[in-house]
């Protein structure tokens, strides 16, 4: 017997005895002495005490009891073996769920790796949800979320704290979005604190950790933006910016894929966020969630060449 096939010995002889009408055949079948197969069945007999076969006669057979008995074992060790099954199948990534968090922008900053993980599992389910970047850590804490991808690395008493495990999958600079249709859609020279100041700004609730970033960045710079949109919804704005007069702050590898939006150049560079793959270090990862992890950090090197330092962090997760 496979050993991975972990089922009520006795019940798969009593089997084998009703399939082959002999505890001779039976034992032989099994690879196990006849003594030992007997005092198997007379062991379950004790336990149920019930007297499952007739000796009395030539050929072994089943009592009336045992006869009702013999259904539903057959029923349960099919059931068994299904899950074992099905295990391996979880295990070999030809079956399993992947509950996977991400902050807005960042799945459109990795749809190329989401792409790549349906590629290689077709198999595997992909529950998504999108969710600020404070609640997208909490999921991940509280197992609702296996693996996350952040906007920026978790604040590091967090991570501390909370054994929240990260891996950056890429760097990138914030800038200033427009339309092509804005008034300063041709404008070479780059903008200085003055121009960002009239700027009317449609940017997300400050929630976010994309919108903690641009307050702090203002804040450095002394700079009180006109901010005349607020939305938890990154398509929104992105949709109003590139039809409109709002300009936007967004990642530049974003503002430079979407038809219809153009960088704004500055004086002063606008903060580098992180884009971070995020796990809970002491909780068991899936199959298909460790299979992600492993892909991400395999697209990272592949796409911008960034699976360097992480990765010795990586290693005695």
């Amino acid at each position: 017997m496979d050993r991975s096939e972990m089922v009520p010995r006795n019940l798969m002889y009593l089997r084998a005895v009703h399939e082959h009408g002999s505890f001779t055949r039976a034992a032989k079948a099994l690879n196990v002495s006849q003594p030992t197969l007997s005092q198997q069945i007379k062991q379950l007999e004790d336990l149920l005490q019930s007297q499952l076969i007739d000796r009395t006669g030539r050929q072994v057979r089943l009592t009336d009891v045992g006869e009702i008995y013999i259904r539903h074992v057959s029923r349960a060790l099919s059931e068994l073996s299904a899950g074992t099954r099905a295990i391996k199948d979880v295990q070999d990534l030809s079956r399993g769920t992947l509950r996977l968090g991400w902050t807005p922008i960042t799945n459109c900053l990795t749809c190329s790796l989401l792409a790549a993980y349906k590629r290689h599992f077709p198999g595997i389910m992909l529950k998504a949800v999108e969710l600020p970047q404070i609640e997208l850590e909490a999921a991940v804490m509280n197992g609702t979320v296996d693996i996350g991808i952040a906007f920026s690395e978790p604040a590091l008493g967090m991570r501390q704290s909370n054994s929240i495990e990260t891996f950056t999958l890429f760097e990138d600079n914030l800038c200033f979005a427009i339309g092509v249709g804005h008034g300063l859609a041709g404008r070479q020279e780059p903008i200085d604190s003055a121009d960002q100041a009239q700027l009317h700004l449609g940017l997300l609730s400050a929630d976010f950790a994309l919108r903690r970033m641009v307050d702090e960045y203002f804040e450095d710079q002394d700079i009180s933006p006109q901010v005349v949109m607020e939305s938890n919804s990154h398509n929104a704005i992105v949709e109003v910016v590139r039809l409109g007069s709002l300009a936007t702050v967004l990642p530049i590898k974003l503002v430079v894929s979407c038809e219809g939006f153009l960088p704004l150049r500055t004086t002063t560079p606008l903060p580098r966020h992180k884009v971070c793959l995020i796990w809970h270090q002491g909780r068991y990862m899936s199959s298909a969630a460790r299979a992600f992890k492993d892909l991400g950090i395999e697209w990272s090197g592949s796409v911008f060449g960034t699976a360097q330092e992480n990765t010795r962090a990586i290693c005695k997760s």
